[in-house]
């Protein structure tokens, strides 16, 4: 049974690139571009009926993030766990240099510009952990991972970045960070009473990280409790957009034909409130119909993670998936009211070059997992030894 295993291995190793390319995931492959071309309807929609200055863009990084994506997916698996630290390294390098050198846009300082590019380094970090935890967790056997010992390198490892990404200041960004690593570390078996024990001690500390919140930030949370309060000032986005959700009904007010969006009541409409713009024009139904396909993309990436025979393939699976849904909850959360207000896009349909860019490399590393489902790794990113 070992050496059958092994040959398994290594035929899967020495895979031709066009026998790679055929066992690529095409139904996820579809799912992601029906998800994108919603997003296109949409920012079409939301320049009024124009493919400048957004759909376009969005299509064009989309076929380039596409092919990158394929790209990912057939590159030998063993190359993305020698990369994982490297990756994680660079990344934070990157979101050191926003502290140093970062463009300033919306009063918060995120980006770094490098002439025709603009990266965000917190998106990249959220992949870069992805990555770095499935390798470190890769390599501690089971009955080892909830040492003391082994659950200390992993929280700094999150908490390092978590911290400068709240510098900058990017609340939701680093929830999504801090929320990514836990479900990760859920799945690499750390134990429950362990998230219990952190989830009360932050409970503890709430008052005093209150006083560490800006201004703004005080006031969303105060308004998310009571929108009426400042319905022309702060409560103003969550008031619009509980407005156009409401009137787009069971079928919404047609394509190009949102009032709240065209009207421009509705804020950020490109961006963050992109779902509110979809529900007003094609109501309930067309809502449904995105959840729909999200929830596909879910589907597809558990289905990789369980079928998938190796530990580093199964935990990035874990994490892709994590990310998307923590994405697709938080935005849609914060556009219903349910959440304060915390800027995070809508995946693949928000206008974004960074965000859709690291967004597909995940997916490429996603059906990377898959293509190599039966390679059997050892701990140290090796093929097993007869």
């Amino acid at each position: 049974m070992r050496a059958r295993e092994l040959d398994l291995s290594l035929r899967n190793e020495a895979l031709p690139l066009i026998s790679k390319l055929r066992q690529l995931n095409f139904g996820l492959m579809l799912t992601l571009t029906l998800v994108a071309c919603v997003g296109f309807a949409m920012l079409y929609s939301a320049a009024g009926g124009a493919w400048e200055p957004w759909a376009a863009r969005q299509m064009l990084r989309f076929a380039i993030g596409f092919v990158i994506m394929i790209a990912i997916a057939v590159t030998d698996i063993r190359l993305w766990w020698r990369l994982a630290y490297a990756a994680y390294a660079l990344a934070l390098v990157l979101l050191i240099g926003v502290e140093i050198a970062g463009e300033i846009s919306g009063g918060a300082q995120r980006w770094i510009d490098l002439g025709p590019l603009q990266i965000q380094p917190s998106e990249v970090m959220k992949i870069a952990l992805v990555l770095t935890l499935a390798r470190y967790y890769h390599g501690i056997p089971f009955a080892e991972v909830n040492r003391i010992v082994y659950l200390v390198p992993p929280l700094l490892l999150v908490a390092l970045p978590a911290a400068l990404v709240l510098k900058q200041p990017d609340l939701g960004t680093a929830v999504l960070i801090g929320a990514g690593a836990v479900a990760m570390m859920f799945v690499a078996g750390v134990r429950v009473r362990y998230f219990a024990i952190a989830g009360m001690g932050g409970l503890g500390l709430l008052p005093i990280a209150w006083q560490f919140l800006r201004d703004y930030q005080k006031k969303r949370i105060l308004t998310f409790m009571d929108p009426e309060s400042d319905p022309l000032g702060a409560g103003y986005h969550i008031m619009q957009s509980k407005i156009a959700l409401g009137s787009g009904g069971v079928f919404g007010k047609g394509f190009l034909g949102g009032t709240q969006g065209h009207l421009n009541f509705l804020p950020e409409k490109q961006t963050d409130f992109i779902f509110t713009m979809l529900a007003e024009e094609f109501g309930m139904v067309g809502a449904l119909v995105l959840l729909g396909l999200y929830l596909t993309l879910l589907a597809y990436g558990v289905a990789i993670a369980l079928r998938c025979q190796h530990h580093f393939g199964r935990l990035v699976a874990y994490g892709v998936i994590t990310t998307l849904f923590l994405y697709v909850f938080i935005n849609i959360a914060m556009v219903t009211g349910l959440i304060p207000v915390v800027g995070v896009p809508l995946p693949l349909v928000s206008y974004g070059g960074t965000a859709m860019m690291t967004l597909l490399i995940a997916f490429g590393l996603l059906m990377n997992a898959h293509v190599h489902r039966d390679v059997r790794l050892s701990r140290h990113g090796t093929l097993p030894e007869a």
